[in-house]
Formats: C-alpha cells, structure tokens, sequence
C-alpha cells in the first residue's frame, strides 16, 4: 500500500479489534527476534522492526473479520506473525542473492554483517514462523504457509532461470509474480478464513490477486520511479537482469527493444535510458490498466461478508492501486 495513512483507513474501517491485535502481532515479533543470541537478534531485530506497512499480517486479521473468542484471536495472531516471518525471511535472502546495498533505506542484512550471517537470519526468521504455527497445533494452518514457503522459492528459481532473457514469455513473467509474491498474499487471506471456518478458498483466491497486482504495479514503479520514493535507482531490476512486464509489453511494440542485452547495461545511467525508451512505448500505462484489470477481478468476486469487512478488503485492494497513482 501506499502510505501509513492508506494503513490506518482500512485498519478504521475494519474496526478497532484489528488495531488491538496488531499490537499483539508486533509485541510477539519483537519478543521473537530477541530470543536467538545477540547476533542473530540484533540482525533479525532490525529486519523485523524495518517491516515496512505489515500488509500481510493485517490481510490476515480482515481476511478473519472479527474472531469470537480468546483461541481463535491466539490463532490469527500466530498466523499474522509466522505470515510477516515469512516475508521478513525472503527479502534478507533476496538481499543475500542480488548483494543488494540498502532496503527500505536502511544497510541491509548481508551489507552490514556478510553473506553467512545474513543466509543464518533469514533461516532463523524462516524457522521461527513454522514453529509460531506449529505451537497452535492446526495443520491446515501449516500446510497454507508451507506451500506459500514452497512457492517462494519456486519463484526465485525461475527468476534466476529467466535472468539476462528479454524474449521471457508473458505468461512466465506472470507465473513468477503470483510464485514470488501472490502465493504469501494467498496464503495471509487463507490463514485469516481457516482460524474463523470462513471462505477460505475464495478468500485466498482474493489475496493471490491482489499480490500479483502489487507485484505489476512494483514491476512499474521500478521503471518509472523516482528513486525519492521507490528507494532505489530507475532500472535495478533491468541492472540485475530481471526482465518485468513494461519491458515483456514495451518489445511488442518496439521491435528494437526485443534485441537489447541487458548484460551490456553499464551503470544506472545507461538503465534509466533504458527505462525512458519502455516509457515512450505507453508500456507503463498498459501494464498498469492490467493490474487494475487484476484488482477488479479481485474485489468481483469476494464472497459474501460482513459490510465493515468487506469495506477493509475493498480498501486494501484501493491501497495496491493507489502505490503508483
């Protein structure tokens, strides 16, 4: 989403037991991450308290709606707080892989610490969201972040596989977003159902899409920018051979583009040349009307719920589409 205020709106709308239990996600996350040994805490204090909207664990607490009784809340806490390990543990080994400097403005794990150290806390952060789930006993609630867990890496495979390849198929490119980053969406929305005996397909079908709207319209920014509010340079992904959806739609209609190599980008300043020549293709603007397309999609066929619900779906599906207007 696209600002802290965007946050507090749905979390007003859905009603003032998300806030309370927010406030139990964060408590937990802090007392995890100082448990493990002063270096691994510290690093994985840091990543934890650098978590940026904590959109995940909040679609876990609206995909709920409000919990009847102390054992159902103690079940979407875990749930919230194994979703935001979950992701924490990505993005350090994300970090680990493109030896990447900063994240959300910060020295990342693997800049401040190294390679090893930033590879263990990510696998402490990864760890530690299986056995906050394990503890409640629920298997369904195991199995969902597994198979969300699975398709991470999954993702990051074919990203790997994909990288430096500008003829990418479409189709792949979209497969990759709804690996690396529908499936936690998914899994967040699924969770949330299964700790009410709500719609727990449907609802998880809501979330996959809204996480690969988020990823197309993260696919847009990175080529539009600018850096003061993405946080990083014009083109990164293109620096990193990361072929995205405004270049896959940018060499349907420029011929040229389809033979760059991306191996010969140089620097930042030869990636954002590269950028303008996607933007003057009106790449961006089709890229963006087909994550809008997705989020319609989205909000059309959640079930039926209760209004103030419903409303703080409705608004977090707003929220992905307001992070590039």
């Amino acid at each position: 989403m696209a600002t802290a205020a965007a946050v507090d709106a749905v979390v007003r709308a859905a009603g003032p037991h998300v806030a309370e239990l927010m406030a139990r996600v964060e408590q937990r996350l802090r007392e995890l991450a100082a448990g493990h040994g002063a270096v691994l805490a510290e690093h994985a204090g840091a990543t934890i308290a650098a978590g940026g909207k904590r959109l995940r664990p909040l679609l876990v607490l609206l995909a709920a709606g409000a919990p009847a009784g102390e054992a159902a809340t103690r079940r979407l806490v875990r749930s919230a707080v194994a979703v935001e390990l979950i992701h924490s543990a990505s993005l350090v080994h994300d970090d680990v892989l493109d030896a990447a400097p900063t994240r959300r403005g910060r020295p990342t794990v693997v800049a401040a610490a190294g390679r090893r150290i930033a590879t263990a806390t990510g696998d402490l952060l990864f760890s530690r969201a299986f056995a906050e789930l394990a503890a409640g006993g629920e298997p369904d609630d195991v199995r969902a972040l597994s198979a969300a867990s699975s398709a991470l890496a999954r993702g990051e495979l074919v990203q790997r596989a994909d990288a430096w390849n500008v003829a990418v198929p479409l189709e792949r490119y979209l497969e990759r977003c709804v690996l690396k980053t529908g499936s936690l969406f998914e899994a967040a929305c699924r969770l949330g159902a299964l700790a009410v005996g709500g719609p727990a397909d449907a609802l998880g079908a809501f979330g996959r899409r809204i996480g690969l709207a988020f990823q197309l319209l993260d696919d847009v920014l990175d080529v539009s920018g600018p850096a003061s509010r993405t946080g990083k340079a014009r083109g990164t992904d293109l620096l990193d051979g990361t072929v995205t959806l405004p270049l896959i739609l940018a060499r349907q209609r420029d011929p040229a583009l389809a033979a760059t190599d991306l191996r010969a980008l140089r620097d930042p300043v030869e990636a954002e040349a590269l950028c303008d020549r996607i933007a003057a293709t009106g790449a961006l603007e089709e890229a963006r009307r087909r994550a809008l397309d997705v989020v319609a999609e989205a909000t059309a066929a959640l079930p039926a719920l209760p209004d103030r619900q419903r409303r703080a779906l409705e608004l977090v599906a707003a929220g992905v589409v307001e992070r590039y207007a």
